[in-house]
């Protein structure tokens, strides 16, 4: 891995060695740079910094200057760095990332094993800075290099005693990136000033070496460094590679790297990953191949004659950077195959779909086409030197496709299903409240028989829908069985509201059955009409349509409703009584319509509004008896009579009609009011679930609020505080001068006051000499002047 930052930055800069770093760490250099290396470990205090902080510089790890002894001699010094250090700053490029030697992973991995084998190992901060950072995201990069580090630490041989121990327990993992120096300046010297300040109290709590543990006093890190470099110096873990390894190692690196940008400027390449972006590429696979094919050509020509091993490493290398380089445009690529084509499946679906093919059907044919496509496609973005697996974003495609038919496939049944509720509703409904209203003994049994033919017709045009789904029997039975629940319910709801209706159904019964005849002829009450007998007929007709409604029978159960009611109801000295109570015998409370006692308030409501009706027709036959009579006697008056009389009944009609009238519009009122209030009910449900959303959203808003208040109102008091701190040192200060001034001011007036005391006194002791005519003048001459 490469180590250090501060160091180059520096040199570019003319700086004096650490002229202005305050840091308590260790610089690892492991590039080659054209100027020359440090030589040897150089020491210096920091400025400025608390607490007080060594830094050291090491020599980099492949300069040129030491010859063949420099791995060695890296390998000492580095490892004597992690021995004594708290915080070790590893500077690396960034497109060294994930790569073997270039990372120098081996020299980590060297150190870390003779530590655990030389020492007892102390907490350290491995600090690794990237520098000249990419568009990469820093997360990225970061769990690269955790990931890295956890391998190496996993890999090596410990001993017994830190066999289990974890890589945390001995180092703390830190990540940060540095802009390039020569092309973003200013922004790299500003990233290094915020570094620097994160070393400022680095061992007190939170800071970088806030849990170091094993700490030397000042008193003795000089012994202590010297007992660990002899140490160091005697372990032959670190001896040197052969020079013919290491001349390979170099030159095979240098033309990896002549490649590596060759092939970054290859315009073929450019082109290639330029197209990517937007558009899949035809060919891109066999393209982007033979380029890296030809790269790694021209390495192997160029590295022929070099020692193996560290040819073939360097050429691995190059093959990692080349492969992560084109790796982006692959996903791309990628990404480009996965949208594309499942936009094309959904469009293709939804065709063959429209065209009437079966749902499980166009399914399966549209996801074999499409994922063989997907599989063509892939092989023509295949790169051979990647090697990579597919099989991730193969299943993520098929995963998208497979979401997409369950979304469909639901929405299809849900509308499958509403419309066959639809139909059900349409052919129940209407034929359910004519056989309710018509009250008669065989009405439930012809409902049964109704539910029946229906249920069976939409039953079978759902489940010759759903066949085109191949679903399995089991959800079938539940759809189909939630089907037949949903026609039960269709003949309940519109059973309790004909129920709710049964005062204005027993009326309108009364009065049909009581005026009208067998041929629907209207009444003349004469002698020949037997008005108890037709009360009689109407009530018992009223109290079948009333056992009709009283209870939900759409089973073949009986039950004694009409036997109650009969006896109760149907006969003037009945025992009513016996409904006093909430529920019938033999009838389930759910399937209760009107309970018992509710049928005793309707029944004597029916009785006192067609008490009138009754009385008026058997005042009509009294009359025409009488009018009978008169007539045998009066036929002189027969003419006069049968005027009044056809007048009286024409009035009887009108007044018959106007009150039907009426009793029509009351029903259609009370059928109004009743929908009303159903609307009028289900909107405040609504109104009570949207203010209901509305508090929840008003009190997470009013939450945000306050807290943004609270924070404004700290920030307002703390300037207001800032600002009053401020104002009361002005205003002491203006009144200290103020108070100066004044003393200032009454100490002159007091002297003026002396002085002027004196002057008086001086002159009042003054001897005066008569006054001549002349100074009289003097003296008067100004006064009249003025």
């Amino acid at each position: 891995m490469a180590f250090s930052i501060e160091l180059d930055w520096i040199t570019l800069s003319n700086k004096s060695k650490w002229e202005n770093w305050d840091l308590r760490m260790l610089l690892f250099r492991s590039w080659v740079h054209k100027a020359a290396t440090t030589l040897g470990v150089w020491m210096a205090k920091c400025n400025d910094m608390e607490p007080c902080t060594i830094i050291m510089d090491l020599e980099g790890n492949d300069g040129r200057e030491r010859g063949k002894d420099d791995t060695a001699f890296e390998k000492q010094i580095a490892l004597f760095a992690l021995a004594v250090s708290d915080i070790v700053l590893i500077n690396m490029w960034c497109s060294a990332i994930g790569c073997e030697q270039a990372a120098n992973k081996p020299l980590l991995r060297t150190i870390f094993q003779v530590m655990l084998q030389l020492f007892t190992p102390r907490k350290t901060t491995l600090m690794f800075v990237i520098r000249d950072k990419t568009d990469t995201p820093l997360e990225k990069l970061e769990s690269l290099l955790r990931e890295d580090t956890q391998k190496i630490w996993d890999d090596i041989p410990k001993p017994e005693a830190h066999k289990q121990t974890p890589l945390s327990d001995f180092f703390n993992i830190q990540v940060e990136a540095l802009a390039h120096y020569k092309y973003q300046k200013e922004e790299f010297k500003d990233e290094v000033a915020i570094l620097r300040k994160k070393f400022s109290k680095s061992i007190e709590a939170g800071g970088l070496a806030g849990d170091r543990r094993g700490v030397v006093p000042a008193s003795g890190f000089s012994l202590s460094a010297q007992e660990i470099w002899k140490v160091i110096k005697e372990n032959k873990d670190l001896d040197l590679p052969s020079h013919k390894a290491m001349v390979a190692n170099i030159r095979c690196e240098e033309i990896a790297n002549e490649e590596h940008s060759s092939f970054t400027a290859n315009e073929e390449w450019l082109k290639l990953k330029e197209l990517v972006k937007s558009n899949l590429v035809p060919g891109f696979g066999k393209k982007v191949s033979s380029l890296l094919g030809n790269s790694l050509s021209s390495y192997d020509k160029e590295a022929t004659y070099f020692e193996e091993s560290s040819k073939n490493a360097k050429r691995k290398l190059l093959e990692e950077k080349l492969l992560h380089l084109v790796q982006p445009s692959y996903q791309s690529m990628l990404e480009h195959m996965i949208s594309g084509t499942s936009k094309n499946f959904k469009n293709a679906f939804t065709d063959a779909l429209n065209e009437g093919k079966g749902f499980a059907s166009a399914a399966r044919d549209c996801t074999e086409k499409f994922m063989t496509l997907f599989d063509e496609q892939y092989q023509d973005a295949f790169i051979e030197q990647g090697n990579w697996n597919s099989s991730k974003e193969r299943d993520k495609f098929s995963s998208d496709l497979d979401s997409h038919i369950t979304e469909v496939r639901n929405t299809k049944l849900s509308e499958l299903t509403a419309l066959n509720k639809s139909k059900l509703e349409k052919a129940l409904n209407g034929p359910v409240e004519a056989l309710l209203k018509r009250g008669t003994d065989e009405t439930w049994s012809r409902i049964r028989a109704h539910l029946h033919r229906e249920t069976e017709v939409g039953v079978s045009e759902f489940s010759f829908a759903l066949s085109g789904f191949e679903i399995d029997e089991q959800a079938e039975e539940i759809m189909i069985s939630n089907l037949k629940d949903h026609a039960i319910g269709i003949i309940e709801r519109k059973a309790r509201e004909e129920a709710a209706k049964v005062s204005t159904y027993v009326k309108d019964r009364f009065i049909n059955t009581f005026n009208y005849d067998n041929d629907l002829m209207i009444r003349v009450w004469t002698n020949g009409e037997d008005i108890p007998a037709i009360t009689t007929t109407a009530r018992s007709s009223c109290l079948k349509l009333l056992c009709v409604l009283a209870a939900i029978r759409l089973n073949e159960d009986t039950d004694t409703i009409w036997d109650m009611l009969d006896k109760a109801l149907g006969k003037p000295d009945g025992d009513q009584d016996i409904l006093a109570t909430t529920t019938w015998e033999k009838v389930p409370e759910s399937k209760t319509l009107i309970p018992p006692f509710e049928c005793i308030s309707v029944w004597n409501q029916l009785q006192r509004e067609t008490k009138y009706t009754i009385t008026q027709a058997i005042a009509s036959q009294e009359q025409y008896n009488r009018n009978m009579e008169e007539r045998k006697e009066q036929e002189q008056k027969e003419l006069d009579r049968n005027k009044r009389e056809e007048n009286e009944r024409k009035e009887r009609e009108r007044i018959e009609r106007e009150r039907n009238d009426r009793d029509e519009r009351e029903r259609k009122e009370w059928e109004r009011i009743e929908q009303e209030r159903i609307k009028r009910e289900e909107n405040e449900r609504k109104e009570r679930e949207r203010i209901e959303q509305e508090r929840i959203k008003r009190e997470e808003k009013e939450r945000n609020e306050r807290e943004l208040r609270e924070q404004e109102r700290n920030e307002r008091e703390e300037r207001e505080r800032n600002e009053r701190n401020e104002r009361e040192r002005i205003e002491r200060e203006r009144n200290e001068q103020l108070l100066k001034e004044l003393n200032e001011r009454m100490e002159q007036e007091r002297i003026e006051r002396q002085q002027e005391r004196e002057r008086e006194r001086e002159e009042r002791n003054r001897p005066r000499a008569p006054p001549d005519i002349l100074g009289v003048i003097e003296a008067v001459v100004p006064f009249v002047a003025i």
